[in-house]
């Protein structure tokens, strides 16, 4: 499917249809990765958002709601490309937090100081696991990663100079909240996993 295609049906693209769309979408590229031993298939998954642009998985995955399927994938492939994008700032957050290897740190998979490029591996794992491994796992690793980034980012808050840039004080906690509501997200989704109950 192209990305504009949904703004070309008569009428415009139905909600409901959508909506519809994404969940089975989501449930179809989800259960065809796992039933293939392709690697190339594996790979074409887990670039999707880099050769084919993020607008076509926004239009179908981006209103969904946060505990369904869909909804999960959007997450997942947003965190795959903030970690490829801004690794080495990430990086510099998780060490700033996590200077020994933690609980946190092994169940994100990820050795004591990471680099830009062990963020870039770790981001490409998630996403690919939650693809070839255990769904739940993948999340929880998920959800372990950006509680930590979350941490980092309240303690650069924190050591702030009160007044010298509220603005930006206000940013990082603002950030910091989102990614706490993400690591939420996950590891809410990784329960419903394991019950069978993310549709």
């Amino acid at each position: 499917m192209k990305s504009g295609l949904l703004d070309h049906l008569a009428g415009g693209p139905d909600p409901q249809a959508v909506h519809e769309m994404g969940h089975l979408s989501a449930a179809a590229l989800l259960d065809r990765v796992h039933h293939s031993t392709d690697p190339v298939i594996v790979r074409r998954v887990l670039t999707l958002v880099d050769t084919e642009g993020v607008d076509l998985i926004a239009q179908l995955w981006s209103d969904c709601e946060s505990d369904s399927l869909p909804g999960i994938l959007w997450r997942l492939y947003l965190l795959r490309s903030w970690m490829r994008r801004d690794g080495e700032r990430i990086a510099s957050l998780w060490n700033a937090v996590e200077p020994r290897v933690t609980a946190a740190s092994a169940i994100a998979g990820l050795d004591q100081a990471p680099s830009a490029a062990d963020i870039a591996r770790t981001a490409d794992s998630i996403l690919s696991g939650a693809f070839t491994g255990d769904f739940a796992v993948a999340l929880d690793r998920a959800a372990a990663f950006t509680q930590v980034i979350a941490a980092g980012l309240r303690r650069e808050a924190s050591l702030s100079r009160t007044g010298s840039d509220p603005d930006g004080k206000a940013r990082l906690l603002h950030a910091a909240g989102n990614l706490r509501s993400t690591s939420s997200v996950f590891r809410h989704g990784a329960s419903l996993w394991r019950s069978r109950q993310l549709e």
